[in-house]
C-alpha cells in the first residue's frame, strides 16, 4: 500500500512538472513592439530605347498677317514616359502655333509682292548612356523668309535616370570649382583659342555639355567663339583632370589616371 502511495505521488509530480513547462512555453498576452524591418530595394535603371518620330500637328503651315511658316516637328519616342513627356511638352510650348487650332490669317503684303514662306524645325535624337546619365540632342533649325541664311542650334539634353530629371553644369561640378574648370578647358584648348584670339579671362563656361569619347564636351552657340562658318565650336576638358572637379556620381568609369 505504501508502495502504492509512493508511485502515486511520483505520477502527480512528473504531471505537474510537464503543465509547468507547458505553460512556460505559452505565449504570453503582453503587448510586442512592433520591429520595422527596412527593405531597400534596388533602383533599377533602365536601358534607353528610342526612336524618333514625326509628331501630329493641326497646323504644319501656320499663318498670320506678316506671313506663314512651315513646320517639321519630330520627338522622340523611348521606353522611358516622362522622358517623352518632356519633349512633347517642350515641342509644343517652343511652336505652338503649329498645335493651336485657330485658323490661319490672311497675309497682308504690299502690292505686287510676294509672301515669303519662313521655315522652322525642331528634332530630337538619342545620342548615348552610361548607367544612369542619358543624353539626348534637341536639332533646330530656322529661317525667316528674306533672310540670308537660316540659323541652326544644337543643344544636348542630360537627364540623371535615378532623379528623373533633367542635369544642368551646376548638378554636376563640385561647389567652388568653377574657376578651376575654365582655367583647365582653357589650358587643354589653348591652341585653338588662342587661334581665334580668344584671351583665358574672355572664356566662359557653356551649360550647353555632354559626355564625349575623352572628355566633357562643352558646346558653344554659332559666332560665340568663331565664325558661322565654323559651327558651333567644341571643347574639350578631358577626363584626365575632370576628377578634381565634377561629383563621383557624375563621373562616368574612367582608368586611374596618374598625376603627371
Amino acid at each position: 500500500m505504501k508502495l502504492m502511495q509512493v508511485k502515486t505521488s511520483a505520477v502527480v509530480a512528473t504531471v505537474a512538472i510537464s503543465m509547468s513547462l507547458l505553460a512556460g512555453c505559452k505565449p504570453r498576452n503582453e503587448p510586442v513592439a512592433d520591429k520595422q524591418v527596412e527593405v531597400k530595394e534596388e533602383q533599377t535603371i533602365p536601358l534607353i530605347q528610342a526612336k524618333t518620330v514625326e509628331m501630329s500637328l493641326l497646323k504644319s503651315e501656320a499663318c498670320n498677317v506678316e506671313g506663314c511658316t512651315q513646320y517639321d516637328l519630330q520627338t522622340i519616342e523611348t521606353n522611358v514616359d516622362w522622358i517623352n513627356q518632356y519633349f512633347e511638352d517642350r515641342i509644343q510650348k517652343a511652336e505652338p502655333a503649329a498645335f493651336s487650332a485657330e485658323p490661319n490669317e490672311q497675309v497682308k503684303v504690299g502690292e505686287g509682292a510676294v509672301a515669303g514662306l519662313s521655315q522652322s524645325s525642331m528634332s530630337v535624337r538619342y545620342l548615348s548612356q552610361w548607367y544612369k546619365v542619358a543624353t539626348f540632342i534637341v536639332d533646330s533649325y530656322t529661317y525667316s523668309a528674306g533672310a540670308a541664311h537660316g540659323l541652326y542650334h544644337k543643344e544636348f539634353v542630360n537627364f540623371d535616370l535615378s532623379l528623373q530629371k533633367r542635369i544642368a553644369l551646376q548638378d554636376i561640378l563640385i561647389k567652388g570649382t568653377e574657376r578651376k574648370v575654365l582655367d583647365e578647358l582653357y589650358s587643354a584648348n589653348a591652341n585653338w583659342l588662342n587661334d581665334h584670339a580668344i584671351t583665358r579671362d574672355k572664356l566662359q563656361l557653356s551649360d550647353n555639355f555632354y559626355y564625349g569619347v575623352d572628355g566633357l564636351v562643352f558646346v558653344y552657340p554659332l559666332y560665340e567663339l568663331a565664325s558661322y562658318a565654323e559651327g558651333m565650336p567644341e571643347l574639350i576638358l578631358p577626363y584626365r583632370v575632370s576628377q578634381a572637379v565634377i561629383k563621383p556620381e557624375y563621373l562616368p568609369s574612367l582608368p586611374n589616371y596618374k598625376k603627371r
